[in-house]
Order: structure tokens, then sequence, then C-alpha cells
């Protein structure tokens, strides 16, 4: 990591000036404007060129790989042949995040269990339920759907176990989770202060009630994470590569960033940047995992932030619950 920075000709002063220019743009959005507009014009004046051949090195290098691996396996298929399978990405894509938006959300949960199950209500822990369904529906959509794709639609031999899950070589890579979550830590804490953070985490409002309540909800989200790394840095882009190329990346991002349209406005836009940060890395160690673990590293930071902010470490008897 060091190594690529130092190619890229940044000086320390302009690693401060970049951590300056990072703060700022939260400073902006959620604190004092004319400190964080200050931060934000110094870090971007100082550190725009080194940050742009840095981002040549580390991206754009990686996508001109990618554009000559996928150039490749196109250059073996005979002469006008058809393949169907960003067809069948594209649209199993698109009925799967319907059947999220329309059928995955704790709302219809709730209004089944007003309709044939009443008395679950009554239940110490049925708001829990609901995190169950809202899990296991993406578990099924983002999971089951894409694997029912790959092997009635799509040539022989394709397996959802392809498209991201090997182990091989993870530990190769931690550096680069360790690295990601370093820098991704400041702004978290920064943001953690705020009123729109602490209302927005963590999801389950009786998170706090107990250990218990707090482990079990961030098992139900660490899996639904598994599951979303799967579906859009697993099956999106590991299967459009090889038509799309580096492309495939940025055709994920934009999904990727539209189901995150109920959350602050600042994760929004982060989420096209992260998508693709995180994309590319799949695509070059072809696994999803380090993805997976800055995903569940993230949020559970950000739960117990918000947290500490708001009633304390969870099980603490000040906390008002039923």
């Amino acid at each position: 990591m060091l190594g690529a920075w130092r190619q890229a000709g940044v000086s320390p002063a302009q690693l401060a000036a970049l951590l300056a220019y990072h703060l700022g743009v939260h400073l902006v959005l959620y604190w004092h404007q004319a400190l964080g507009a200050g931060l934000l014009v110094l870090g971007l004046a100082i550190f725009a060129r080194p940050l742009g051949r840095l981002l040549d090195h580390a991206l754009v290098g990686s996508w001109r790989v990618l554009d000559a691996e996928a150039a490749a396996e196109r250059a073996a298929d005979p002469p006008g042949s058809f393949d169907r399978q960003p067809l069948v990405v594209l649209v199993t894509s698109a009925v799967v995040l319907t059947l999220i938006e329309y059928y995955g959300t704790r709302g219809v949960f709730i209004d089944l269990v007003d309709r044939y199950l009443p008395t679950l209500r009554q239940q110490r822990h049925w708001e829990l339920y609901g995190y169950v369904y809202w899990s296991g529906f993406r578990l099924c959509a983002y999971g089951l759907l894409p694997w029912l794709a790959l092997h009635l639609l799509l040539r022989p031999g394709a397996r959802l176990r392809d498209c991201g899950l090997a182990w091989r070589g993870l530990t190769q890579h931690l550096w680069l989770y360790g690295a990601l979550f370093v820098f991704i830590l400041p702004p978290i804490v920064v943001a953690s202060f705020t009123r729109p953070f602490q209302h927005t985490y963590p999801f389950y409002d009786l998170a706090a009630r107990s250990w218990g309540d707090f482990l079990a909800w961030e098992l139900l989200y660490g899996a639904q994470f598994f599951a979303l790394e799967l579906f859009f840095r697993g099956f999106m882009i590991h299967r459009l590569k090889r038509a799309l190329g580096s492309h495939a990346i940025f055709a994920m991002a934009l999904p990727y960033c539209m189901i995150h349209y109920n959350k602050p406005i600042a994760e929004v836009l982060g989420a096209v940047v992260a998508g693709s940060v995180l994309g590319t890395l799949s695509l070059r160690t072809r696994s999803i995992w380090c993805g997976w673990l800055i995903h569940v590293s993230v949020a559970v930071t950000m739960d117990l932030l918000s947290l500490l902010h708001k009633t304390g470490w969870p099980g603490n008897p000040q906390f008002v619950g039923s």
C-alpha cells in the first residue's frame, strides 16, 4: 500500500492534505460549514494531482488489466456467436431487485403478521422477527435466484461459487481490508456525532436492550451483507466481466447506489465510490470476502458508535425499551 503511494509521488504532507479534504467533506455535510469548506478547498488544491496519479495507478491500471482479460476471453468465441450471459445477468438482477423492493421489506412482514398472526406482536422479540424476514428474504433473492439463473439459463459449468467465493489467496489481500477500514474509520467517527447518523443506526431499535439483542441483530445484518456482496460484487460483475470488461463494475455501481436511497445522502453518494472500489478488488482478487469483511466491520462500528452516543453499551439499565 505504501509503495503505491510512493509510486504516485505522494508526500506525507499531501497525505495529511488528503485527510483534511476527506474530513472536510463530512464537515460540510454535517458540522460547521465554514470550517469544512476551508478544509475541503485546502485538501483539494494540494492533493488533486497526486490523487489523480494514485487513482490512475491503483484503479485505472486494474481496469486496463480487466479489459485485456475480457478481450482475450471474447477472442476465443466463434465468429458470429451470441453471448447470452449479459442478458441473463441483467434481467435476473432486475427481477431480484424488484422482488426485494416490493416483498422484502419489514413492512411486508408486519402486514402479514397483522393479517394472519396478530398474536406474534405480543412476543418479546417480535420486532427482531421482522429483521429475520428482511435478512432471510435477501439471502434467498440475492443468492438463490442467481444460482437458479446460472444453472437453468447459462452454459454448463456456470457455478455460483465461481462468482468471488474462492478462499484461496484471501490472507494475501487482508492488508487491503485493513487499509480500507483505517481510511473509512475517521469519517465514520465524525459522522457518528450527527443527528441523521444516530437516527438511522442501528436499524433495529431494540439493539441496545441487551447484548443478546445486539448480537442477534448483527448476525442478521452480517448475513444480508454476505448476500449483498455475493449478488453485486459476485454474480453481477464476475458474470458481466467477459462482455463488459471493467465497465461491469460501473454497471453494478448504478443499482448498488440506488438501494441506498433510504439512507443519508452522504452514504448514498459514497456507495458509488465504495461500490466501484470493492468491485475492482473483487475482480482483481477473485473474492468477495474482503468486501464482506469491510461491510461487517463498518456496520458493527457504526452501530456501536451510535449506541454509545444515545444509550451506552447494549444492556445499559438506562435504556428504556420493551
